[in-house]
């Protein structure tokens, strides 16, 4: 396939950079009015359908082998299911922009943490580094308000939930990695998404207070302007031009998104929704951006050659 033109490659960056950082003002409208769980289950598993359907439809192969169902139906869970559901619940309580830095700053760094433990990578200081940097900026931005005694715990419950969330889209990211050895990238996301909004979906039909109700669909324009912001240039477009970019550029270059969303964000949500901004907050978020930048330069981890160390996984 011909590489993109330099033109395409920056304006797809750019467009990629602007709707990631956009996605969680429109995740926190929804979840105002829609239950977490039928806003990210509809939306997930559509994206799914639609991404397995191309395939289809261009011939393309889409069922995986037999034996890569059980640890396939396990990455959906932790990839999918789990990171949306505890995300979109700590988002009630942040700011989408605090929650795009925490998310996009802990990204990395769990990537890292997990696939040394892994043994897919070998660490590094420069990467020990990165990792208390991310330390630092956490105690930053709530360490403040911890000495005041004025803290508050809900917005604790809220930070924790996006990065727990994270960190098993991390653990996720990590698991599915072997598989694309025998899966396409974007079959690979086609199945994930599928599965692991299908589960979110029954489950919060099942526990959730609100979802068969939400399931109605009458959310209210916002709500669902939010969700097919979500759906089309959030996941569809974006995803394929992250894909491509990776494929141009390389995983580290495309992976620079990370420092520029995130302000985008923050940018977006102090000026149009009045989200606040204090100092600590802007020292801690810089903090752990400078942290995420270090654990994503490359040459800081050599990889491990599988037939040295394979990866271990609960799946398996």
């Amino acid at each position: 396939m011909i590489p993109l033109s330099p033109s395409a490659q920056r304006a797809m960056f750019a467009f990629v950079c602007f709707v990631w950082g956009t996605t969680w003002l429109a995740m926190k409208i929804g979840i105002a009015t829609v239950s977490p769980g039928v806003f990210a289950g509809l939306r997930w598993s559509l994206t799914g359908a639609i991404l397995l359907s191309v395939r289809r439809l261009r011939g393309e192969r889409v069922m995986p082998p037999p034996r890569l169902w059980p640890r396939l139906v396990f990455v959906s869970i932790v990839l999918i299911s789990l990171n949306q559901v505890i995300q979109l619940y700590g988002l009630k309580y942040i700011t989408a922009g605090l929650a795009a830095v925490i998310s996009s700053a802990l990204t990395p760094l769990a990537l890292l943490v997990f696939t040394v433990a892994l043994g897919q990578e070998r660490f590094s200081p420069r990467r020990l580094g990165a990792i208390l940097l991310g330390i630092v900026g956490v105690l930053m931005l709530f360490g403040p308000d911890a000495m005041a005694g004025t803290l508050d715990t809900w917005r604790i419950i809220g930070a924790a939930g996006v990065a727990v969330g994270t960190l098993c889209y991390a653990l996720g990211t990590v698991l599915a990695r072997p598989m694309m050895r025998t899966l396409e990238p974007v079959q690979l996301a086609g199945l994930t998404n599928l599965a692991g909004g299908l589960i979110m979906l029954l489950v919060a039909l099942a526990v959730e207070p609100g979802a068969w109700a939400s399931m109605r669909l009458h959310w209210g324009w916002p709500a669902f302007l939010g969700w097919l912001y979500l759906l089309v240039p959030g996941a569809l477009m974006a995803t394929t031009m992250y894909l491509l970019l990776v494929r141009d550029w390389g995983a580290s270059r495309t992976g620079m998104y990370a420092f520029i969303s995130p302000i985008v964000a923050v940018i977006i949500g102090c000026t149009l929704f009045n989200e606040p901004l204090d100092w600590g907050e802007a020292v801690g978020m810089a903090l752990m951006l400078v942290g995420a930048f270090l654990a994503l330069r490359p040459g800081a981890a050599t990889p491990v050659p599988a037939a040295v160390k394979p990866v271990r996984s609960p799946a398996e």
